[in-house]
């Protein structure tokens, strides 16, 4: 508990322009190897946390129901009609850090159902005003998934949360890095920024657009045309104490699945 203590005192000294500085100019140096982004969770990491000491679950459900029937390497899962099944856990360790683990499923058109992996996660939320005003964090995975998720084994990313709450808006961005953890690879490492604008109504529910866009390898970012680019019209609410997510969302490219639908549920104990 105290080096948890000593960690997050580092953290917010730092602040977050320079976090985010050091993480984008320090990361060809640890990045190994790609890991191509999974899709068991389409999510914009926000400030929420679990009290500490008490449990967590959200429910993470997608479903592509138009995309390529391709794989997309050798022994991948054509993304085309796949429905993905993912539990998250999480507990709540301090008011500012919470530990999570992720258990990963698919079933498709040509597949049964089946396993296809599991990832622990570390998040850090910077203390701030809830209502109001700027929040930051950091959100660190690693995991083993099958070969259908991933040409590699052993994989991390590490996502930059920052975000900001003005009136009835609501704006999050998450710059992520992926890299492999499997030292047969060498190549540079993925990154992409996903973003959220949301509007919270009268009635108390919030509508708003989620945006999820791969710009490819660290080292030689790709031609953004090239690249998976989809954008979701979402809804955020709760009902009768759960936390609900849901979008249907539309890729841009040709890279990009064409419509997915996507359902999140959270609770809280």
């Amino acid at each position: 508990m105290r080096v948890v203590i000593v960690a997050q005192d580092v953290l917010r000294g730092l602040g977050l322009r320079i976090l985010c500085a050091s993480l984008l100019l320090a990361a060809p140096a640890f990045i190994s190897a790609p890991a191509r982004a999974a899709s068991e969770e389409i999510q914009v990491y926000m400030d929420d946390l679990t009290q500490p000491g008490k449990f967590g679950a959200d429910i993470h459900n997608n479903y592509v129901f138009s995309g390529s029937n391709t794989p997309p390497y050798e022994g991948g899962q054509p993304p085309s009609h796949v429905y993905r099944l993912t539990p998250e856990f999480y507990y709540g360790v301090t008011n500012s850090f919470e530990l999570g683990l992720y258990v990963l499923s698919a079933a498709g058109s040509q597949s049964a159902a089946h396993l296809d992996g599991a990832k622990l996660r570390a998040k850090y939320i910077a203390p701030h005003d809830e209502k109001q005003g700027d929040f930051w964090g950091l959100n660190l995975e690693i995991g083993k998934t099958n070969r259908r998720v991933s040409e590699t084994p052993w994989n991390g990313q590490l996502k930059g949360i920052y975000g900001r709450r003005s009136g009835r808006w609501t704006f999050a961005v998450n710059p992520n890095i992926d890299w492999s953890l499997s030292s047969s690879i060498h190549s540079s490492g993925a990154f992409e920024i996903d973003t959220k604008v949301a509007y919270r109504l009268d009635a108390g529910y919030e509508l708003g657009f989620e945006s999820y866009n791969e710009l490819g390898p660290v080292r030689r970012p790709g031609d953004l045309n090239e690249q998976s680019q989809v954008l979701y019209a979402v809804i955020d609410t709760d009902v009768a104490g759960f936390d609900l997510n849901a979008g249907i969302g539309r890729g841009l490219t040709d890279a990009s699945d064409r419509w997915v639908f996507k359902f999140i549920v959270g609770v809280h104990y």
